[in-house]
């Protein structure tokens, strides 16, 4: 059994950073150890911190590598694997593809894609070419006419491993402020005062006709399999509570105090957005993460649209939210890892999966210089 000894570090636990050593064997983690090891045999780590294999439950990264410009297609799997190229370089050893089913706008680019995408991660993951693990979260998009038909399309794959429900109808939940709503959708999507007014009309009818009873039918389906459930984009207490009657578990990007503190409240782990605090706040106008981090309102860290966020917002959280290394880095390991059921990964700790991530700093920045899956180096 091949053994790999990582010693001269800072390990980071789930509760503890430290000077010591971390034996593996097997894939596995064997042994924590304070203190350095004098076999000569053992990776000297040179003072570097040493975390475990981040766990990322939302990202979207991926669709721009299937369409790098609008209107182009890139090669199904060299897209994937360009994709998991910065996921891995990011630290992150297990990740849920979020890929949207439907989009409010309609028949865009994410949606043409969406087959290649999931025959794609399929393909690849079997074969085992990817340096992370992949998994997918499906974004159901409960507007679209054909939203129950794509999510019976794939949801009884076995990456399947979490389902959100999405509802982007302007003014509906992300942006609350009509200002930053008009704003996003004209500047992102280049709209003309009267395409983004007919374009509103539009999505209010689809909603209208389509939410309420899509979004029935998408949780039962979850509920069924015993699929986690996360809503997203929660703004009142009221959809909290709906998301509570539904069965979620995951409050993904609250925009409000209101959803955030309600969420809490009812047993939901709140997920926030790295690229929020990486930058310093919301760029919908909504609530900032460092502030729900700072209240101890915040569970997980996403990178959401940025895969090296999630390592920069990790070590951020030591010097802007005044709580330690360990408790920053279980936001983006541990507590995802529960949130989903995977009990064999995200802690240093023995029997564990010997996902591992090397990070030197350079000043404030954080350096990935290393990263282990099951015991073998993919960075």
């Amino acid at each position: 059994m091949t053994e790999t000894i990582f010693t001269n570090g800072r390990i980071v636990t789930a509760d503890a950073e430290f000077d010591g050593t971390v034996v593996v064997r097997g894939g596995h983690i064997a042994d924590v150890q304070r203190g350095r090891c004098q076999a000569t045999s053992a990776l000297d780590l040179e003072g570097d911190v040493l975390i475990p294999g981040l766990i990322e439950l939302h990202t979207d990264n991926m669709e721009k590598h299937f369409s790098p410009r609008p209107g182009v297609k890139w090669p199904a799997v060299p897209a994937v694997m360009a994709h998991d190229t910065q996921i891995a370089a990011g630290g992150i050893t297990t990740v849920f593809d979020s890929l949207s089913l439907g989009d409010v706008r309609g028949d865009t680019d994410r949606v043409k894609n969406r087959t290649r995408m999931v025959e794609a991660i399929c393909e690849v993951s079997e074969r085992r070419m990817t340096r992370a693990e992949h998994r997918l979260h499906l974004r159901c998009e409960v507007t679209p006419d054909d939203a129950v038909e794509a999510v019976d399309t794939w949801i009884d794959l076995p990456l399947v491993g979490l389902l959100s429900i999405n509802d982007h109808t302007p003014g509906q939940r992300q942006f609350l402020d009509p200002d930053k709503l008009k704003e996003y959708y004209m500047g992102k999507y280049l709209m003309t005062e009267q395409q983004f007014g007919e374009f509103h009309i539009r999505s209010l009818d689809l909603h209208q006709r389509n939410a309420a009873r899509h979004r029935q039918a998408i949780v039962s389906r979850a509920q069924a399999r015993a699929l986690p459930l996360a809503s997203h984009d929660d703004a009142t207490a009221e959809h909290v509570f709906e998301a509570v009657r539904n069965g979620m578990t995951i409050a993904e990007f609250p925009t409000t105090w209101e959803a955030a503190r309600a969420s809490r409240d009812a047993g939901l782990a709140v997920l926030v957005g790295a690229p929020n605090l990486v930058l310093g706040g919301s760029h919908s106008g909504n609530i900032a993460a460092i502030d729900l981090i700072r209240a101890g309102q915040a569970d997980i860290l996403s990178s959401d649209y940025v895969p090296a966020s999630l390592v920069e917002g990790v070590f951020k959280l030591p010097r802007e939210a005044q709580i330690d290394l360990a408790q920053a880095v279980r936001l983006a390991s541990l507590n995802p890892a529960r949130a989903v059921g995977l009990a064999d990964r995200g802690e240093i700790a023995a029997d564990k999966r010997a996902d591992l991530v090397r990070v030197r700093q350079l000043g404030d920045a954080p350096m990935v210089r290393a990263v282990w899956r099951e015991g073998e180096r993919v960075v």
